[in-house]
């Protein structure tokens, strides 16, 4: 006979220590951003391409060649629309899709752009031990500096999971900032446990990603049931809304879902329209978390 209590079961204490575990504390907004802007924005790929299906064990090749037009097709595609656009942005790539296309990283760095972790082959964190979870991302980390040639310094987990340990591994690596966690529109700090981290979210939304609306299973129900261009007219929604309040907006794209013709006209308007504003400050999330940063006031102050 199970011992284990129902939620419905649980004492305060123990219903709180869940909640208190990774809390969203100060929000991190500057009264304008660099140059004066009114709004930043934060552009970002998850270049994922076969570690999807390696990552449950797919390796027959209908589903590795989906992922492979995400590199041999899309990401090109991708460079250069943000470079025609002036755009900078972040890449966050498992490390084993780095490792099957080294190239791709280097033109990632010689654009200018940020690579950033991303796990190693899109695992599932919160089946994995915390030993597992340290390992796989310290190769992580350790593949991304040798390929791109800087260390990062952000991280945003596979799936966005979040396991128990994922906080304490991230603060124990000195990365200074995650995209995976959605308690805000705005940069906030991470708190653990009523600890102040100093470690910056900035928070990711499946509203502003394009996987949620374009991916289809073909054995399952997951159907693309919006069409690409209703995403321009919720993306730019969503920019507008930011801009109006001083804010950020952030975009989570993965080169094999937007990268095909008919989408890629969605991101070329949507790109076209945030950069036709002036006082707009396109940046990589590392510069977003540099700027956010500057905001954290002591620790004395406690969480926000």
């Amino acid at each position: 006979m199970t011992t284990e209590m129902e939620p419905w079961q649980w004492d305060e204490p123990t219903w709180r220590g869940h909640v208190e575990r990774v809390r969203a504390g100060q929000r991190l907004v500057p009264s304008s951003w660099p140059g004066g802007a009114r709004c930043a924005v934060a552009i970002s790929f998850d270049p994922d391409h076969e570690t999807i299906p390696l990552r449950d064990g797919e390796t027959r090749p209908g589903k590795l060649a989906q992922g492979q037009y995400g590199s041999r097709v899309a990401a090109p595609k991708v460079l250069a629309l943000l470079a025609e656009h002036g755009v900078p942005a972040s890449f966050f790539m498992p490390a084993v899709s780095a490792l099957l296309h080294p190239a791709e990283v280097e033109a990632y760095a010689a654009g200018g752009h940020e690579v950033a972790v991303h796990g190693w082959i899109h695992e599932r964190n919160m089946l994995l031990s915390r030993e597992h979870e340290l390992d796989l991302t310290g190769r992580a980390i350790e593949v991304l500096e040798k390929l791109s040639g800087v260390r990062p310094v952000g991280i945003r987990t596979p799936s966005w999971d979040f396991s128990e340990n994922t906080l304490a591994i991230i603060e124990e690596f000195g990365l200074g900032y995650d995209s995976s966690l959605m308690a805000d529109d705005e940069p906030y700090e991470l708190v653990a446990d009523g600890r102040r981290t100093g470690i910056v979210e900035i928070p990711v939304e499946w509203i502003r990603d394009d996987a949620p609306y374009l991916m289809m299973e073909r054995y399952g129900a997951l159907r693309p049931y919006t069409p690409p261009r209703a995403l321009l007219e919720i993306w730019r929604d969503e920019f507008d809304a930011a801009y109006a309040e001083g804010g950020l907006f952030q975009l989570t794209l993965h080169p094999h879902v937007i990268g095909h013709r008919s989408r890629l006209v969605v991101l070329r308007e949507l790109l076209a329209h945030i950069t036709g504003h002036q006082d707009v400050w396109c940046a990589t999330h590392a510069r977003i978390a540099e700027v956010a940063r500057a905001q954290i006031t002591p620790a004395t102050d406690g969480p926000a």
